[in-house]
């Protein structure tokens, strides 16, 4: 009886934590608060194991990870041309993401998830790019906690 009791109380733990999940719209933008070609918001601070929903609100943009911008054990993903893309993200760290075509103009999003575990890492990819994607990029980082 008490075997049950405690596979019941685990199984209630794991649901209870699916439902704490968080869905985060973020949206791709030509024009935005911060100028052309801006993810919305740029800088998103979510859990393990919250959804991050990407809305190509106008034509042409696509969401995917940038090389050397991810925690260990994440999975890189690539959203297709004016699609809408969910990722889930369950390694704690910072994921840099990209619009292909745009990334050059500075279209370029932080999403912080948990710790900053791979903060050093991060950095140094980040200090590597070039252009306005590095300018956003480091002002995004400046946002981390």
């Amino acid at each position: 009886m008490r075997i049950q009791s405690v596979a019941l109380a685990a199984a209630l733990a794991l649901v209870g934590g699916a439902a704490l999940a968080e869905t985060i719209e973020v949206q791709m933008l030509n024009r935005g608060e911060q100028g052309v070609m801006v993810f919305e918001p740029a800088f998103v601070q979510a859990q393990p194991g919250d959804v991050i929903h990407f809305v190509p609100t106008d034509p042409g943009h696509n969401a995917e990870t940038i090389e050397g911008m991810l925690p260990e054990g994440a999975e890189a993903f690539a959203g297709e041309l004016g699609k809408e893309v969910s990722v889930t993200v369950t390694q704690e760290g910072l994921y840099g993401v990209e619009c292909k075509p745009h990334a050059g103009m500075g279209m370029v999003a932080l999403i912080q998830v948990g710790a900053a575990a791979n903060l050093d890492a991060f950095t140094e990819a980040a200090n590597a790019m070039r252009g306005k994607g590095k300018e956003r990029m480091l002002e995004d980082l400046a946002q981390v906690q």
